[in-house]
């Protein structure tokens, strides 16, 4: 996904120098700063992130606002119809992305229900404008509930003892929530998020007889960041 993100990213980068340096020598006339473009700030990030993060539907979505605010700024569209489509527009997209995820992951939404059944001594802890640490170096790791709320929370699970599959169910409304995971475990990661998501940055690592951890992110203009 890394990579994917790199190499889109670097094309859209030697594309804007190119025409850069062709408009410096004359042979063509594309102005870079037209009406709008601030909104490529939108467009681009959200192109990039349909072909690399797992929450497409959060990526989705960006890429429809800032296709919206362009055609404003082209005078396309009048501005008033923003607070008009809205809110409509953002129920519409919630709806959609809860039919698909529940036809889609079916299969894995059994599998975690079982898991969270199963497990034994599950953490709970929740931040509420405030920030918290949870170490869980040489305790034994059965899942936990993460509710990050207008704050931060850490969950260090680098030295922890984890010898079955487990399950972290994480929240994080207008926060953010940080998963340090071990290297020596599978990491599975399942998001449904609205303006947010949730990004997987541990070191891959797969091996069928090694326990899993499989992390489900809700997330509300806010995010999740497995490390």
């Amino acid at each position: 996904m890394k990579k994917t993100s790199q190499v889109i990213w670097g094309i859209i980068l030697i594309g804007i120098g190119t025409v850069w340096a062709l408009n410096a020598f004359g042979l063509t006339d594309i102005d870079l700063f037209f009406d709008g473009w601030w909104t490529l700030f939108i467009i681009i990030p959200s192109i990039v992130g349909l072909f690399s993060n797992h929450d497409k539907m959060g990526n989705l979505i960006g890429l429809c606002i800032g296709v919206f605010l362009l055609l404003c700024c082209q005078d396309i569209i009048g501005f008033g119809m923003i607070w008009k489509l809205a809110f409509p527009v953002i129920i519409v997209f919630v709806g959609i992305k809860m039919i698909v995820g529940s036809m889609w992951n079916a299969n894995q939404i059994e599998s975690l229900k079982q898991i969270q059944t199963e497990s034994g001594n599950v953490v709970s802890k929740a931040t509420v404008f405030s920030g918290e640490t949870l170490d869980f170096s040489g305790e034994v790791f059965q899942g936990a509930q993460l509710n990050a709320v207008f704050g931060g929370l850490k969950c260090d699970l680098r030295r922890a003892q984890i010898d079955q599959d487990c399950l972290i169910d994480a929240s994080a409304i207008f926060g953010g929530i940080d998963i340090y995971v071990p290297t020596n475990v599978n990491v599975k990661v399942s998001s449904n998020s609205v303006f947010g998501g949730v990004t997987n940055k541990a070191p891959y690592f797969h091996d069928e007889n090694a326990p899993t951890i499989y992390i489900k992110g809700n997330c509300m203009f806010g995010g999740v960041d497995v490390k």
